[in-house]
Parts: C-alpha cells; structure tokens; sequence
C-alpha cells in the first residue's frame, strides 16, 4: 500500500505543478510558453532586450507577458495600452525592488527607482517648482545659451572632443541649476563624480545583470562565499552613490553659509533650513541628486545621435541650415526667440527624439494592486516593462521607421503629422521624466546653433571613401549611440568669428 502511494504521489505531483503553470499563464497576457517552475528564464535575451520584445509583440499583440521564476512581467509594446496604463493613475507607479542597484548601491533612494509614496511624491513637488513646466523651465533660457555657447567654442577648438563636450555643457547647466556650482572648464571634480555614479547607474540596473536580482536571498551570503563577488562592486559604487548626493550638496552649503551662493533649486529649497526636518533635508538632497543623475544622460544621449543623422542625411543638414539662415540671418546665434519661426529645425529635433531611443524600455514600473489592461488581468506586484523602442519604431504609426525623415512632423495638405514621439519617449503616468521640458529645451537649443555655425560630415577611410556609421545602441537603462566618428567644422569664416565674437556669461 505505501509503495502505491508513493508511484501515485511520484505520478500524481509533477501533474499539479504543471496544471498550475498553465492555469497561471492563461490568467496573464499571451506570451513564450517557459518551463514550469523556472518560467521564461531561457526565453530572456541578454542584450538589446527591446528588440526580442517588439519580435513577442508581433506575435503576441500589444501587451504580453513572461514569467521569471514565478514574477509575472507585463511588457507592453503598444502606445495606446501605454496611455491606458498612464490614465490608471498610482496603480502602476510603483517600482519593482532592485537589489544590487536599488539597495545594495542606494539609488532606490533617488527618483528614478524610489517607491511610490510620500517621498516620490515630496521630490516630484521640488522638481515641478524649478523645471516642471516650459514656463518655469524658460528662467534657465539665458544659463542655457550661455552654456551652449560655450560648446560650440569648444567644439571649433577640439572637433575631435564631441562627446566629452556635449557631456561637460550638459552637466555645467544641470549643476548650476540644481546647486548652484560654477564647474570648471577642464576635470571638473563635481562632475566627474556625477558622470561616474551615473556609469555605475546604467551598468547596476540593466536587467538581469545581476544574480541577486532574481535570487534576492543571495544578498545575505558573505563576500567571501562563491558567488558573494557582487558585494565588493556594490560597495564600491555605494560610495560613488553617495558622493554624488553629499559632496555637491556640502559644497553648495558652505557656499549659502559664506552668502556667496547664487540661485539654485538647493537655495530655494533651504530658504528656511532651520525649520526643516531631517526627512526635509533627506528629500532635497536626493532630489537634486536625481536632477542630474536623470538629466544629463539622456540629454547627451539625445544630442549624440543628432550628429549622427547629420552625417548619414546631409540633404536634410543643409535644409535645416537655409531656414535658420532665412530667420535668423548670419550675423548673430539663434536661440529661444527664434524657435517658433523654425518649423523644419523643430521637427528634426522630433525626429532626433524619435529616431534614436535614450531609454528604450524606460525604468520598470510595478503594480501596486491588481488591475485590468487591455482586458488582461494583471496581478498585483507584477513588473511592467514599457518597450518605448518598439512604440517608436512602430510601421504602423512611423513608415520607414528607421529612416531619418523630419517631414514626418511637416503639416502639409493630405498628410496629416505623424505621433508626437514626445509622448512616448518620457515615460508615462506619475512617472513620466520630470525635466522633459528642460531636456527638450537642451536639445533644441543645442541643435540649433550648431546646425547654424558648423557643417558636420563624415569623416574619410584611407582610400578616400566617406565613413557612414550605423545607428546602434548601446546596452544599459540609458542607451547611447555606439561611438562613431564625424568632422565638425565652421561653415565659414565669418560663423567661426561670430562664435568667438559672442560672449558666455
């Protein structure tokens, strides 16, 4: 009798599991099958995540589902359902908990990866106040001209330092604007401590980079144990964390103290330091903190690959450069004045934000409680990845989606314009970026006047035949264009003295 029940325990268990896999899977959206227990674990791509999930919307639809060992993850690559997942309010504002970038490293304190609840909402009032709308944002109209002004000379002195220009103007604006702190021209230490936590940002929450992720047990083996390495690289990046809240912040600090500190978001937010609690000053250094951390990298991602449509579309260079020259004329900068007369450079910078994807599926969200898209039920605590890529490079909305075409954004008889990627791009719902209308502003300005001063062309191989890079990304939650090579030179004399007749203040 005891061995029967045994052959029929034996027959009977593997049966239930899978009976209960399958009943799970039905509940959620369509998707790849997976294995019991382990789930989609063999299924999940390592890189480039974005481009096997637009392949599972082809086939499964707009929304469809995964599961990781049990964790049910909603990927959504429809525009439409990501709309319908914003107007659901709190419901999908949370985020899921990472452990090596979120505990271990500390950036689940920072907007980007904080809970949803009284802090989220705390930074979101600070950051609405200085950069939340085009009104508040146009105060840094001026710094951002200046700034910009200062790239372009940097630029016509070192054509071959784009990149690192690009960076350092993106992070001279955001630290004047969060602290207050004029940077300096070469190795700014503030900086470069904010572009080396944010490296470590990218590189701790890419998805599945980490075994402690999704075994979150694991965080408790020692350092010393097989497989504990993950402690020492958390623990480095740690301290990076916390230097990029504590060392600007200190300095901005002495600086009020001495009355020697100029306007910021950190001076207006410790106007009355002395009547704030200790979760007060918590919130408004973290939240400065995230306004770099969450504005410079996509700001230059953004920027980087303007440049590098310029090379592969020099027709359309050369018609963004004749409407500046019929506005604004060659005898001084364009700048915020000048933007509603420019139609054809505005929709290049659309199509700067559509064309090249800075985040391509944005940071997860998670369900606070269950809930219904799309008609599909979604469990509570499941992770929601939107593909913002695939939403972007969508036929249906965009044709020829990874050609390069502002005249897609050109109102004409008969052709309607195309999406607004500006809805997508940002995110969505009570997460959505808090400083669009700054980055915005930082590309179009940055667009603008170097389209009005220099030509950007490819540069030549050794057998005199132009070099026309690709559009690739990088990996991370923030991607960059695979580096690439471009000539950037005055379009004459006259722009080359024009860019050093004007003065920086």
């Amino acid at each position: 009798m005891a061995s029967g029940l045994w052959i029929f325990f034996l027959v009977s268990f593997p049966l239930v599991i899978l009976s209960r896999f399958f009943r799970s899977r039905k509940s959620l959206p369509p998707g790849p099958l997976g294995l019991p227990l382990v789930g989609n674990v063999l299924d999940m791509p390592n890189g480039q995540e974005w481009k096997t999930f637009a392949k599972w919307g082809r086939q499964y639809g707009g929304i469809c589902s995964v599961t990781l060992l049990g964790q049910p993850i909603i990927i959504i690559n429809s525009a439409d359902i990501m709309a319908e997942l914003g107007e659901k309010g709190s419901l999908y504002s949370d985020r899921p908990r990472l452990e090596m970038g979120g505990e271990l490293v500390g950036y689940s304190k920072t907007l980007a990866l904080i809970p949803y609840g009284d802090r989220f909402r705390a930074y979101r009032r600070h950051l609405s106040r200085m950069i939340g709308t085009p009104k508040a944002t146009s105060k840094y109209n001026a710094l951002e001209e200046a700034e910009t002004l200062k790239f372009l000379q940097k630029i016509a002195k070192n054509p071959d330092g784009l990149p690192q220009h690009l960076r350092k103007t993106a992070g001279a604006i955001i630290m004047k604007i969060a602290y207050g702190i004029e940077v300096l021209e070469e190795n700014d230490p503030f900086v470069e401590l904010i572009e080396h936590a944010n490296d470590n940002f990218s590189a701790a929450t890419a998805p599945g980079a980490f075994l402690v992720d999704v075994f979150p047990l694991l965080r408790h083996i020692p350092a010393s144990f097989p497989g504990g390495g993950f402690h020492a690289l958390a623990a480095k990046w740690a301290q990076s964390f916390n230097d990029m809240v504590e060392v600007p912040y200190a300095h901005a600090r002495d600086l009020m103290h001495q009355g020697r500190a100029p306007s910021s978001f950190l001076t207006t937010a410790l106007e009355n330091e002395d009547k704030l609690s200790e979760e007060d000053i918590f919130q408004v250094k973290h939240a400065a903190a995230s306004m770099y951390g969450g504005g410079a990298d996509t700001t230059v991602s953004a920027q980087h690959a303007f440049f590098l449509a310029m090379i592969r579309h020099p027709d359309i260079q050369r018609k963004a450069q004749a409407e500046i020259d019929a506005v604004v004329g060659n005898d001084r900068l364009p700048g915020f004045g000048d933007r509603e007369r420019l139609p054809y450079v505005n929709a290049v910078v659309t199509e700067a934000f559509r064309w090249h994807s800075i985040a391509p599926i944005g940071v997860p969200h998670r369900a606070i409680e269950d809930g219904i898209i799309a008609g599909y039920f979604i469990p509570k605590g499941s992770i929601i990845i939107a593909n913002l890529w695939n939403m972007t490079h969508n036929p249906d909305t965009y044709p020829n989606p990874f050609e390069f075409n502002p005249d897609r954004f050109i109102s004409t008889p008969g052709k309607p314009v195309q999406k607004d990627p500006r809805q997508i791009c940002f995110g969505f719902g009570r997460r959505i970026c808090p400083g669009l209308n700054l980055a915005e502003a930082s590309v179009w300005l940055c667009i603008v006047m170097s389209l009005a001063v220099f030509n950007i062309t490819p540069v030549m191989s050794e057998d005199g035949k132009p070099i026309i890079p690709e559009l690739e990304n990088t990996n991370g939650t923030i991607s960059f264009p695979v580096p690439f090579k471009c000539n950037v030179k005055p379009r004459s004399e006259k722009t080359l003295a024009l860019i050093f007749s004007e003065v920086a203040d």
